[in-house]
């Protein structure tokens, strides 16, 4: 019997205890198509690596393990946020096993995305909903015959190359031809986390930025009776939010009636849920039915305010109509997002301001979120670049760097313009990890540099140096370079700095450098460059026009009690490539100044309750960490709202 693992990566969080959103549909979908009972796939057994493991593991112990298990076949489904790693895995697993068939497939598999086609590592793509050509797929396969001609798949030759895929074929497969993967056990109901679900498929909208229209043009529904019987079954499984995947929710033939399926299953009310609608058809009747049904969560897309942008990238729509029908979900008691995308064909910068001044006009400011465009591959957004005359970033997130009426300051500044004009940051921010060690975690490693050699510590158990590089570290960890003499050390911090990111490319790190006096300027320069130069990833571009990077951060510690750190420290405030945190006891949080732009690591294992009290009411929350894990995770919680429901 041969066997298949499904890996699914999820959204890389931007600190250490925010949700991931890993949910591997996708993944346990495909493995549950193998699975049918009228027509199974014979001679094959599908496994799925579970979400709590690709929450936690580094690179390394993601290679480890899928080699250690040594599955016939390897399928990764791509997206946006986890190509690049989930690319860099498959050709590390290839290099130790190259038996192991791996297969790729996914939104980020496409005729017109040169990035993941000029990749190595894999041996088949397909392209497309995949369930029933990955099934014939896999049939093929099996059975060794010939891969030629097969829609949707390429696959590489014996020479290395890749072929061109075969016939693009629509899906057109009803949804009640495979069981959902909550019911065959691939995917399981975690209370903690969302539960994702689709009840249609394909989308009548033809929005030229967006994937879906590619994806599939045939709606096609679960029927509402097949539906009530799933939610029923994620309700005793214990599912507490549920997220419909549906791409445009109140397109679904039957609506209202759904709702109230919904409602009546849900009458407890101890589902949330959350869905993105388009603005049109909502009627106050309808808006009631939701947050009967149980919905505390909505999402409308604005997109623009410019009309003619709106008709040009096919969105069509109106302005007046969201804020209208946004008004009426909150009056219901929603929470509500509102997208403004930054630097859509047509549009210029005084859209962008126009667009938030008419959410501030209507009182929508708080949820608003707005970002730059990423032309995605598979979209005619895609399709029509050079048409339109749109730089945009080759591999992901795709970004767009400039069009014929936004410069690439234009589009920097029409963000930092939006934020001043919502006063709050609009996108994430690189919080670290700045926790004690714990025993039964491999997310700390600390060196300590000393005259006679260097002392490695992992978890705060001391080991040989030499092992230093080859420790397998958590998704998220830290490295902390205890020096005397930053200077006399900063030739082998740098290099351990390369060897750490060679090593996990991909696993966010904190490389943590706790200061006994003032670095030199030329000391921090180059341990910026380090970082800089190997700023090559989804994550570490996310943030790029910041100068912030999102995968491999900087962090000087002080003392909160040496003046001359303080003052080289107030020198430095602006600086983005690099953060400072401020270290005092916990028995001295009422001394902080709220006034202060500063960032504080708050040490100790416990806390007053007044005085975290205080932190919460006068504290700007992102300037905050704890080294207790556990205070560190109840602000992350409680305070900065990480939680995944």
């Amino acid at each position: 019997m041969a066997k298949i693992q499904f890996l699914q990566l999820p959204v890389p969080p931007p600190s250490y205890y925010a949700a991931t959103g890993n949910v591997p549909l996708a993944a346990a979908s495909l493995a549950s198509c193998l699975e049918s009972k009228e027509d199974p796939v014979l001679g094959i057994k599908p496994f799925v690596i579970p979400p709590e493991d690709t929450d936690s593991l580094g690179d390394l112990e993601l290679i480890e393990r899928i080699v250690k298990e040594g599955p016939d076949f390897l399928g990764l489904s791509l997206y946006l946020w986890n190509t690049e790693r989930s690319l860099y895995i498959a050709k590390e697993v290839k290099k130790r096993n190259p038996e192991t068939k791996i297969l790729i497939g996914g939104p980020e598999v496409n005729e017109d995305n040169p990035y993941v086609l000029g990749e190595e590592g894999y041996d088949i793509a397909v392209s497309g909903e995949a369930e029933h050509s990955f099934r014939n797929l896999m049939r093929t396969i099996l059975s060794q015959s010939s891969l030629d001609g097969l829609e949707n798949v390429a696959y590489r030759k014996e020479n290395g190359t890749l072929t061109s895929f075969g016939k693009q074929a629509a899906a057109n497969f009803p949804l009640t031809d495979f069981p959902s993967p909550y019911t065959t056990g691939h995917l399981k109901v975690d209370p903690r986390r969302s539960t994702y679900l689709e009840t249609v498929r394909g989308c009548k909208s033809q929005c030229t930025y967006c994937f879906y229209p590619k994806s599939s043009q045939n709606l096609r529904t679960l029927d509402i009776p097949e539906t009530i019987r799933l939610i029923s079954d994620l309700k005793e499984k214990g599912a507490r939010e549920l997220v419909f995947l549906d791409p445009t929710f109140n397109h679904r033939p039957g609506f209202e009636n759904f709702l109230d399926a919904i409602a009546e299953v849900n009458s407890d009310g101890q589902m949330s849920m959350f869905a993105e609608l388009r603005s049109e058809g909502v009627t106050p009747k309808i808006a009631t039915k939701l947050r009967k049904a149980g919905f505390t969560r909505v999402e409308l897309g604005l997109q623009s305010v410019n009309e003619e942008t709106l008709k040009r990238v096919k969105r069509y729509g109106s302005p007046h109509k969201v804020a209208e029908v946004a008004k009426m979900l909150a009056g219901e008691g929603m929470e509500l997002l509102l997208d403004l995308i930054i630097g859509l064909p047509g549009d210029k910068p005084d859209d962008v301001e126009r667009g938030i001044h008419f959410f501030l006009e209507h009182g929508l400011g708080e949820w608003v979120q707005a970002f730059p465009l990423s032309v995605l591959p598979g979209t005619a957004m895609r399709r029509d670049a050079e048409k339109e005359g749109l730089s945009f970033m080759p591999s992901p997130p795709y970004r767009i760097i400039e069009t014929p009426t936004f410069s690439p300051r234009d589009l920097t500044e029409s963000l930092y313009f939006a934020e001043d004009l919502l006063e709050r940051r609009l996108d994430e921010f690189p919080r670290p990890f700045l926790c004690a060690p714990d025993s039964l975690k491999n997310d700390r490693m600390d060196l300590e540099f000393l005259s006679s050699g260097i002392r490695f510590f992992s978890s705060g158990s001391e080991d040989s140096y030499t092992k230093a590089k080859d420790w397998s570290g958590s998704r998220h960890h830290s490295v902390w370079f205890h020096t005397q003499n930053l200077g006399k050390d900063l030739s082998q911090i740098q290099t351990f700095i390369k060897e750490r990111i060679s090593s996990e490319p991909f696993s966010t790190i904190d490389f943590v450098i706790p200061l006994v006096s003032v670095p030199k300027i030329k000391e921090v320069a180059n341990l910026v460059s380090t970082l800089e130069a190997n700023r090559n990833s989804y994550l570490s571009r996310t943030l790029a026009h910041r100068g912030e990077n999102l995968q491999h951060r900087l962090v000087f510690v002080i003392d909160g009690q040496k003046l001359e750190l303080k003052n080289w420290r107030d020198k430095e405030l602006e600086s983005s490539t690099y953060l400072i945190y401020e270290k005092h006891p916990a028995s001295k949080i009422k001394s902080l100044d709220p006034s202060e732009k500063s960032f504080y690591l708050v040490d100790g294992d416990e806390i007053d309750p007044k005085d975290f009290e205080f932190l919460k009411q006068n504290m700007d929350p992102e300037t905050i960490t704890f080294s207790s894990r556990k205070l560190e995770e109840r602000w992350s919680m409680e305070v900065l709202g990480y939680g995944e429901l």
